[in-house]
């Protein structure tokens, strides 16, 4: 399953966007917040990992 962002967690620093290797991530900027395109992302892990809120989760 893709990664899942917690919206009240993420503080949109872009972190997970630098780490993410298929660039499924994006910051949507009128929310402040990462967007993941579920199409794109390949489960990977990169962006949990990468995250200092803790904010993403990549769900087995």
């Amino acid at each position: 399953m893709p990664a899942i962002v917690n919206a009240d967690e993420c503080s949109g620093c872009g972190t997970c966007v630098d780490e993410c290797p298929s660039e499924a991530i994006t910051i949507d900027e009128e929310k402040g917040i990462a967007v993941v395109d579920q199409d794109e992302c390949v489960d990977c892990g990169a962006c949990e990992e990468a995250c200092p809120s803790q904010a993403i989760k990549v769900e087995e």
